[in-house]
């Protein structure tokens, strides 16, 4: 496995990460404990997950079933760098909230963190993330009470998800001038047809010295091989969701072909190709992987020692377009 810093921090962190999303709804707790051992076992250091993860009358199920594997002993946790997150609302009756149980109020925040500790069965989180924007609390706020928990021991790093760029410029001058470090890094949507995160929201996170981790690296399993899993019928993702709409539309399935076309003369795996362009991409940390099986996180795997040459990487991107550097890319 290879290692970055997480950002302008001295954390260092796989080029993989490890996402939980799939643990409980898709994945039993058994088979999510063998994946974590498998991952740890390659290398892997950086987990992610978050308090709502589980859904529905389930929310909180996947930060318990991590916490669980780190019951288990054998330094799981002392060998893990954490990551969670917190915004959504946790209650489990029909989508309703009591006012203060969601977003980024100090109260809630205080609320949040306390109940994903207990859930994780740890004592501090080494990365919390805002998993949305927060357009009512005001970041004095959200940061003064940041500075709580890391001054409690209870959070080591904060970290953004889904924010804009000028949001993560916000966050981090309001942090500046109260003397707070400010956010480490952003998760944001990236992947090779999805890259509208190049114009501002990149950039903005390099300038602030955030480190990138791109959530949805086969953009719903669309750059997995999704048309030969269709030719196949396999029970591929491309079934639902945003693949489903996505190869609906004839450019993008015509795209989508040109992609698998390109992978096959090069003896090349569609989603291992698309982890490791990620890898090649300024400012990236690395990816979450978000593996429901063994086999699919030994994919994953294989990713990180793949060298894509320049050939390649230019023809994915007569494929896959970027929008350009911010103006240029809207103003002219």
């Amino acid at each position: 496995m290879k290692y970055t810093q997480l950002g302008r921090t001295g954390l260092k962190v796989s080029r993989l990460v490890l996402g939980t999303m799939n643990f409980g709804p898709q994945t039993d707790e058994a088979d999510s404990h063998i994946i974590m051992d498998a991952a740890q076992q390659a290398g892997i250091n950086f987990f992610d997950t978050a308090n709502v993860y589980g859904w529905g009358a389930n929310k909180g199920r996947t930060e318990e079933i991590v916490g669980s594997w780190f019951a288990k002993g054998g330094a799981r946790r002392d060998k893990t760098v954490l990551a969670t997150k917190l915004y959504a609302n946790m209650a489990t009756d029909d989508g309703k909230v009591w006012p203060n149980h969601d977003k980024l109020s100090a109260l809630n925040i205080r609320r949040s963190v306390d109940a994903s500790l207990k859930r994780l069965g740890t004592d501090y989180i080494d990365l919390y993330q805002f998993h949305h924007v927060d357009r009512d609390t005001p970041w004095d706020e959200i940061w003064q009470a940041m500075d709580v928990l890391v001054q409690q021991g209870k959070i080591l790093y904060v970290g953004s998800s889904n924010h804009a760029g000028w949001h993560i410029a916000r966050a981090n001058e309001t942090a500046a001038r109260r003397g707070s470090y400010g956010l480490v890094s952003e998760q944001c949507l990236y992947n090779l047809a999805e890259r509208r995160a190049e114009m501002e929201v990149i950039p903005a996170a390099g300038g602030y010295g955030l480190g990138v981790i791109p959530w949805s690296p086969l953009h719903g399993g669309l750059l997995g091989g999704a048309l030969r899993k269709e030719r196949e019928g396999g029970a591929a993702r491309s079934g639902a969701g945003r693949s489903a709409d996505s190869l609906a539309n004839s450019t993008i399935r015509a795209q989508i072909q040109s992609y698998e076309d390109l992978l096959d003369k090069h003896g090349l795996e569609p989603g291992e190709v698309a982890l490791a362009w990620l890898l090649t991409r300024p400012g990236i940390t690395g990816p979450i992987v978000g593996p429901r099986t063994a086999d699919q996180l030994a994919s994953a795997l294989r990713a990180v020692e793949l060298t894509l040459p320049d050939e390649l990487l230019a023809s994915l991107d007569e494929i896959f377009p970027g929008p350009g550097p911010s103006p240029e890319a809207f103003a002219w």
